[in-house]
């Protein structure tokens, strides 16, 4: 079995590990005054490692549709190389624009929730939590976890659980939902966690809540439909020779990408992929961070 030297001995203890740091900046291949976009800055750990690849010259915009975490890890981080913007996928190309750079290097996108955000009691990701039901990414955006549990249809719950969370009971929570919110508003995480509970009458290795919080999730944040204008976005800021390295945790996502990547390939002609198979976190890298055991790391590079 393959094993490789755990982080960097510079990391502490409570700094954010960030999953196939190496294996993507090596996939990225960086220019030492290149300009290169961490599209989802996130903890800064894929920065970190971008930035000890650099020279003096290079720049790393850190983008961010989370502006406390954004915040939170710029505080942590003190390179002048380093330029700080709030915005989703689907403002990537603006944003960078605004800040003088018509192309870039490199752009990295990990579609990976934090440890930091699900651990936080106030956003609201985790069915352990005693949180409200938020679940948003941006705080500024309008729409919570519980204006969906508490205001949607039956079904239309039902299809975001089924389209989003792949959940096979996914009419049975959403009808089970509708009835316990006729007694009362669902408002905080175990209170929904505890409807999913009672459709399975029991509990596996994994949580039974697990589907149908990701699915509540990906719908507050339109995660998918940012995905492939992030996508699109990013190969548009592409010099050409330039890289871009995306890392997915589930089979949407990924799906979305490889289509993605496939039709640029095939049809367009305008990226070849650098790696024909997706580059999977090592057993070492998983026993250390068992959140990073779904990831998968595609790269391109655009003609």
């Amino acid at each position: 079995m393959r094993t490789r030297e755990g982080p960097d001995d510079s990391m502490t203890a409570t700094e954010h590990i960030p999953v196939l740091a190496r294996e993507l900046v090596d996939l990225l291949n960086p220019v030492a005054d290149g300009v290169y976009l961490d599209a989802t800055f996130g903890g800064g750990g894929h920065t970190r490692e971008l930035l000890r690849r650099l020279g003096p010259k290079g720049v790393v915009i850190a983008m961010d549709r989370d502006r406390e975490s954004l915040e939170r890890a710029a505080a942590g981080m003190d390179d002048p190389r380093v330029v700080y913007v709030h915005g989703s996928f689907s403002e990537m190309a603006a944003k960078v624009r605004a800040l003088g750079f018509e192309e870039v290097d490199g752009v990295v996108m990990d579609l990976g929730i934090s440890m930091v955000q699900m651990k936080d009691e106030v956003r609201g990701f985790s069915f352990h939590s005693t949180a409200p039901l938020d679940m948003r990414m941006d705080r500024e955006s309008p729409v919570t976890a519980a204006d969906i549990v508490n205001g949607w249809s039956e079904r239309d719950i039902a299809r975001i659980l089924k389209e989003y969370g792949e959940e096979k009971k996914a009419l049975q929570i959403a009808r089970e939902i509708v009835r316990q919110r006729q007694k009362g508003r669902i408002e905080t995480c175990v209170q929904l966690a505890a409807v999913v509970e009672r459709v399975y009458r029991r509990r596996g290795r994994i949580h039974p809540a697990t589907k149908t919080f990701q699915a509540l999730r990906i719908a507050v944040n339109d995660e998918l439909d940012q995905l492939s204008e992030g996508l699109s976005n990013a190969v548009s800021i592409l010099k050409k020779g330039g890289r871009l390295c995306v890392i997915t945790y589930h089979s949407l996502e990924d799906r979305i990408v490889k289509r993605f990547v496939l039709s640029a390939e095939r049809q367009e002609g305008t990226l070849i992929r650098l790696n024909k198979k997706p580059i999977t976190p090592l057993w070492d890298e998983q026993r250390m961070n068992p959140s990073s055991r779904s990831a998968k790391l595609r790269g391109v590079e655009k003609l």
